[in-house]
């Protein structure tokens, strides 16, 4: 459990101190380079957030997103030391088996985490939420669609990564009426059994979205009386009601999702998403670069104390949804 976070409105007040640490790098344009953990719409909203900041502090902002997987972010990393650049975020797709190279990456150049962590490397922070806590929010939104209670299945891309361990483990101790514990570890093929809900398991599809749409119809016939299907990563809201589509079970499946999809925010409009818990890639971007291109200009007070910017997550329902959309497109030069 991270404590002692600093927030979006500190970062903010401390805007006008990058560049002014030192006067020798008072006037550089350092090169920050931020790499996410795969393509997706998610992605070009923290890119967006990313550039913006690029524009905003003078420094150029190198966006990459790898397809690959963990060998393709591991050259990209390596590729990105090699061209010489003054700082990077990335989010670790396989936490535990990256530190090693995390570290050394670490040694070379700034490094921040964002989005999902590495707490065991040398990065100097993390930029985002608490995964765990915002797992159990997710939890509450079925808990408010679906008081009676009933069989509930989860869908993520991976369980290496940092964050979707800790997204899991939140709703399942949620919907399970456990105390809050952030270290524990329930076998992803267990079946859990609570006094309303019980989970059924977890299925990961390795960020393969057709996997993830197969994995929500094989759920479907497996458990025809299924009551609830709730998606971790962005792309399984949308891919779960493709297969509910399918199966002409949209309406009689409870959803809950995560991030700002427009499929997903459309589902709530239309009464098939009960609500999503979302993030806020755009910040995720933006204080990424901000606290690397302090740290380039020399600023001895860029990297918090807590070693975390805390990004709240927020539940976004029926009432929300329309004045979310709105800002989400905004933010993207979307009308």
């Amino acid at each position: 459990m991270r404590r002692n976070t600093l927030t979006l409105a500190a970062i903010a007040a401390l805007l006008p101190l990058v560049g002014c640490s030192d006067a020798t790098n008072a006037n550089s344009r350092p090169r920050i380079a931020y790499v996410t953990n795969g393509v997706d719409p998610f992605w070009t909203v923290a890119e967006a957030g990313a550039k913006q900041a690029g524009e905003d502090l003078a420094v150029d902002v190198l966006v990459r997103m790898p397809s690959g997987g963990l060998v393709d972010q591991k050259q990209i990393l390596e590729d990105l030391l090699t061209q010489g650049v003054d700082g990077i975020a990335v989010s670790p797709i396989d936490h535990v088996n990256q530190t090693s190279f995390l570290d050394d990456v670490a040694t070379r150049v700034p490094l921040v985490t964002h989005d999902s962590d590495a707490p065991g490397s040398k990065r100097l922070a993390f930029v985002g939420m608490d995964n765990y806590d915002a797992g159990r929010m997710a939890g509450a939104a079925l808990e408010k669609a679906l008081p009676q209670g009933g069989e509930v299945m989860l869908f993520i891309g991976r369980l290496e990564q940092d964050n979707a361990r800790l997204r899991v483990q939140g709703v399942v101790d949620e919907l399970l009426d456990r105390a809050r514990d952030d270290s524990r570890r329930d076998a992803p093929d267990a079946v859990l059994r609570g006094e309303r809900y019980t989970v059924l398991g977890v299925m990961t599809d390795q960020f393969d979205k057709s996997v993830a749409k197969a994995n929500a119809a094989d759920a479907l016939t497996a458990h025809p009386e299924i009551d609830a299907m709730v998606g971790l990563f962005a792309y399984n809201p949308p891919a779960i009601l493709e297969a509910l589509r399918q199966a002409g079970k949209l309406g009689t499946v409870t959803v809950v999702g995560f991030d700002e999809q427009d499929a997903t925010l459309q589902g709530i409009v239309d009464g098939d998403v009960a609500a999503t818990v979302v993030q806020d890639p755009y910040q995720y971007g933006y204080q990424s670069v901000l606290m690397l291109t302090r740290i380039a200009r020399g600023d001895q007070d860029a990297v918090p104390a807590s070693g975390l910017v805390d990004i709240p997550a927020r539940t976004i329902g029926p009432a929300e949804v329309e004045a979310f959309w709105t800002d989400k497109k905004a933010k993207l030069g979307e009308k």
